[in-house]
C-alpha cells in the first residue's frame, strides 16, 4: 500500500520572495511526513511556473527530507537552499527510533566510501564515521543514503539493514505516468469543483484508501488541477453530479471525466466543501485533504 501526493512545479508561483517560497514548500514536506506520505512527486506545469520552479521545488523537498545530521555532508552549497534555515523541522519518528526495549534504534546514514570485501565507512551521527559491513544483496554507493541500526554508541556497535528509507521520496515526472503506476490505488485530484466529501461517503473511501494506498494530486495558487490539465470546470462539475446520483446521494461513482486533458483519476474531490475563503493554498489543502483520508475506523 502505497501513499502518493503530487504537487505541481508552479507550487511556490505567488510567492513574494525565496523565503517565502522555501517556506511554503517545508509546509508540504511535513503535511508529507505527518500523514506518512510514501511519495512526493513534483509534476510539470511550466505554463504556471513564475520564478521558481520545478528545480527548485524538487532540490527543497529533498533537502527537507534529509535527516539534519547528514545535510552537510549530502548537500553543497546551493542557491535553492539559501534560506534553508527557515524550513520546519520534520522529526520523522523512525529516523531515531528506538525498538520497544529500548535495546536498539534506526537512524539513517550516507556513504562517504565503499571499500573492499563489501565494507563502507558511513556518517551517521555518530562522533566519527565508522566502517560496515553491508548485507548480502546489498551494494551501497558512494554518496547513498542508508539505514543503521544502532545495538550501543559506547562500544560503537552498529550495522546497516536493508529497510525501506524513513519519510518521502522526491520523484519528477508526469501524472499521467504516476497514475498508471500498479501501486497508485484509489487516484484522486482535488478541486472546489469536485464532488463534495460527505461523512457518509468517508467511510467507504477510506476504507479504500486503506486497503489499496492512493495517488492524491493538489493544484497551485490561482491555478487548480482544471486549469493546469486544461479541463472546462463545467465537465468535472458535471461528472461529480452524475457520480453523486448514480449510487444515492452519497455515492462516489466513477467520478472521472472525459475529455483528454483527464491522465487518469478515479475521481475529482473536493475536500473543504464548506471554505470560508476565497481562495485555498496548496499546502492547506494537503492538510485538510491527507487528515480526511487517513482516518482509520
Amino acid at each position: 500500500m502505497t501513499h502518493t501526493v503530487c504537487i505541481p512545479s508552479s507550487l511556490v508561483r505567488e510567492a513574494e520572495d525565496k523565503r517565502e517560497a522555501t517556506r511554503k514548500v517545508g509546509y508540504v514536506a511535513r503535511a508529507a511526513t505527518i500523514f506518512n506520505a510514501d511519495r512526493v512527486v513534483v509534476f510539470p506545469d511550466r505554463t504556471g511556473e513564475r520564478r521558481w520552479g520545478e528545480g527548485f521545488v524538487v532540490t527543497v523537498l529533498r533537502y527537507a527530507a534529509t535527516p539534519p545530521h547528514l545535510r552537510q555532508e549530502a548537500w553543497d552549497v546551493r542557491d535553492e537552499l539559501e534560506y534553508a534555515g527557515v524550513l520546519p523541522p520534520l522529526r520523522v519518528a523512525s529516523q531515531t527510533g528506538s525498538a520497544p526495549d529500548g535495546s536498539e534504534s534506526l537512524t539513517q546514514g550516507i556513504v562517504t566510501e565503499v571499500g573492499p570485501e563489501g565494507r563502507v565507512r558511513v556518517t551517521c551521527g555518530l562522533q566519527h564515521p565508522i566502517s560496515l559491513h553491508a548485507p548480502d544483496g546489498m551494494e551501497p554507493s558512494e554518496g547513498e543514503r542508508v539505514t543503521v541500526r544502532i545495538s550501543s554508541r559506547e562500544p560503537v556497535r552498529a550495522r546497516l539493514v536493508d529497510e525501506p528509507q524513513p519519510g518521502y521520496v522526491v520523484e519528477r515526472t508526469d501524472l499521467t505516468e504516476v497514475l498508471g503506476r500498479r501501486d497508485a490505488g484509489v487516484r484522486i485530484a482535488t478541486s472546489r469543483h469536485g464532488q463534495p466529501l460527505t461523512v457518509p461517503w468517508l467511510g467507504d473511501l477510506t476504507r479504500d484508501v486503506e486497503a489499496d494506498g492512493m495517488t492524491v494530486a493538489f493544484g497551485a495558487p490561482g491555478r487548480g488541477l482544471p486549469d493546469i490539465l486544461g479541463i472546462d470546470v463545467d465537465d468535472v462539475g458535471a461528472a461529480a453530479g452524475t457520480a453523486a446520483g448514480a449510487g444515492g446521494k452519497d455515492s462516489p461513482g466513477p467520478g472521472g471525466v472525459e475529455p483528454v486533458a483527464d491522465p487518469g483519476f478515479d475521481l475529482w474531490l473536493n475536500t473543504i466543501p464548506r471554505q470560508g475563503s476565497e481562495v485555498v493554498r496548496t499546502e492547506e489543502a494537503l492538510f485538510a485533504s491527507l487528515a480526511c483520508l487517513t482516518l482509520t475506523e
